[in-house]
C-alpha cells in the first residue's frame, strides 16, 4: 500500500489504516534492506502475555530492546546475587521469533543499586574494587549472553549537555577511564557482539562533540566500537531534519555506524527544553496534558509528517543507519505518560492505545518502499 503524500486527509488515512490491518505490508518488510526496525518491549510483552501485542511486535519488527530486563538494578541488586530469569526469557524471545537482540545497558548512572559504590552502607569503594565489580559484571551478563545477543549498549548517558562527561559515581571513583575499561571488557567477553555508546540529544553540537570525543578516544585506544546510539526522543519542532542529518554524518565520517535507539515523538508541550534526562520531574499540571481523552486531528497530521521525515532521513543514510528503534510499543506503554509529569496522555508512537496502527505507521511505510 503506497500513499501519494504524507499530508492526505486523516480520514482518508485512518481507513487506509483499517485496510492495512488485512492486507498492508509490515514495517519490517517495509524496511527489509535499508535497516533493523526494532522495538522495546516490557516485561508483559517479553512474556507473550497479551496475544495481539506479541503478533504486532513478530509482525512488524525483526528487532528488540529491552525498556529494564538487562538493567544493573534487576539484573544484580545484590552483591554476589544475579537473577536472570526475566533476561534469560527475554533473550529466549528474541532466539525464539528470530529477532536481533538487543542489550541495554551495561554501564549506566541510573538504575545501579547503591551496593556497588560502596564497601560497606555508606563508605565509598575503592577504584580496585569497582574495577573489580564491574568486570566482573560485564563478563557475568555479556558472557552469559554470547552469541546471542547481537548489539550491547555498553555506556549509556556519560554526557552532560555541553559536552562534558556526566561526574556519575563511575567516574568520580573510576576516572575519565572508565568508559574505555567497559568497552574493552565487553570485547573480551564476546569479540562478535557489536558495541555501542547510547546517549540522548546528541543533535546538540556541544553534546555531539563530547561523543565524537568519545568515539575517537576509543578508537584511539584500539577498543572495539560499532555503532553511537542517537537516541532520539523527539519533538514536534526539534531536532530540525538538518540537524538530524548532521549529526548521522559526523559519526559516519568516524566509520562507525548509527543506531536509532529510543525513538518517540512527544507531541505534548514541554516542561523544559529537549533533555530526557530520567532524574527531572515535574508537577501535573493541566497545561502540561493538554489531549487527555484524543489527539487533535491537526496534531496527528504533525506528528504524521514528523515521523515521515525522520525515516526519510535514516532511509536516505541507509548505509550508515543500521538500525532503528521504537521506544516502547504502543502509546499505551510509552514512559511519556508518566515523564516528566506522571499521569499524562502521551501519543509518540507508531501504535495507538488499543494497539492499532495510527496514520503515522501508513507514513513511514511508505516513505520506506520508495
Amino acid at each position: 500500500m503506497h500513499l501519494q503524500k504524507t499530508t492526505l486527509p486523516l480520514l482518508l488515512l485512518c481507513l487506509s489504516c483499517a485496510a492495512w490491518a488485512q492486507t498492508g505490508i509490515t514495517l519490517r518488510q517495509a524496511a527489509q534492506g535499508k535497516f533493523h526496525v526494532g522495538v522495546a518491549i516490557n516485561t508483559s510483552q517479553i512474556e507473550a502475555a497479551d496475544a495481539k501485542e506479541d503478533r504486532i511486535i513478530t509482525q512488524q519488527f525483526d528487532s528488540i530492546s529491552p525498556e529494564n530486563a538487562l538493567k544493573w538494578e534487576r539484573l544484580h541488586a545484590k552483591p554476589g546475587v544475579y537473577d536472570f530469569a526475566l533476561a534469560d526469557r527475554y533473550v529466549d524471545y528474541g532466539t525464539k521469533h528470530h529477532l536481533y537482540t538487543v542489550g541495554h545497558t551495561l554501564v549506566w548512572h541510573s538504575q545501579v543499586p547503591d551496593w556497588v559504590f560502596e564497601s560497606t552502607p555508606g563508605k565509598p569503594i575503592t577504584r580496585a574494587a569497582l574495577l573489580e565489580r564491574l568486570h566482573d559484571h560485564i563478563f557475568a551478563v555479556v558472557g552469559r549472553y554470547k552469541g546471542r545477543i547481537q548489539a550491547w549498549d555498553v555506556v549509556n548517558e556519560a554526557l552532560n549537555d555541553d559536552g562534558s562527561l556526566r561526574d556519575s559515581k563511575w567516574r568520580q571513583i573510576l576516572g575519565d577511564d572508565y568508559i574505555v575499561q567497559a568497552f574493552r571488557w565487553a570485547q573480551e567477553a564476546d569479540p562478535q557482539a557489536e558495541l555501542g555508546y547510547n546517549d540522548y540529544s546528541l543533535e546538540n553540537p556541544k553534546k555531539l562533540a563530547g561523543a565524537i570525543a568519545i568515539v575517537k578516544k576509543l578508537q584511539t585506544a584500539g577498543v572495539k566500537i560499532s555503532y553511537v546510539g542517537i537516541q532520539g526522543h523527539d519533538h514536534l519542532d526539534w531536532p530540525s531534519n538538518s540537524d538530524e542529518t548532521q549529526t548521522i554524518e559526523a559519526f559516519a565520517r568516524l566509520g562507525v555506524k548509527v543506531a536509532i535507539t529510543e525513538l518517540d515523538i512527544d507531541v505534548l508541550p514541554s516542561a523544559w527544553g529537549h533533555s530526557a534526562d530520567v532524574s527531572l520531574k515535574h508537577t501535573a499540571d493541566a497545561k502540561l496534558n493538554p489531549y487527555p481523552k484524543a489527539l487533535p486531528e491537526d496534531v496527528s497530521r504533525q506528528l504524521t509528517q514528523r515521523y515521515a521525515d525522520l525515516f526519510r532521513i535514516y532511509a536516505e543514510h541507509r548505509q550508515s543507519v543500521e538500525r532503528v528503534t521504537l521506544w516502547g510499543l504502543s502509546d499505551r506503554d510509552s514512559w511519556l505518560n508518566n515523564w516528566p509529569v506522571v499521569g499524562r496522555t502521551s501519543y509518540p508512537l507508531l501504535f495507538d492505545r488499543k494497539g492499532d496502527p495510527k496514520p503515522a505507521l501508513l507514513a513511514v511505510e511508505d516513505v520506506l518502499q520508495k
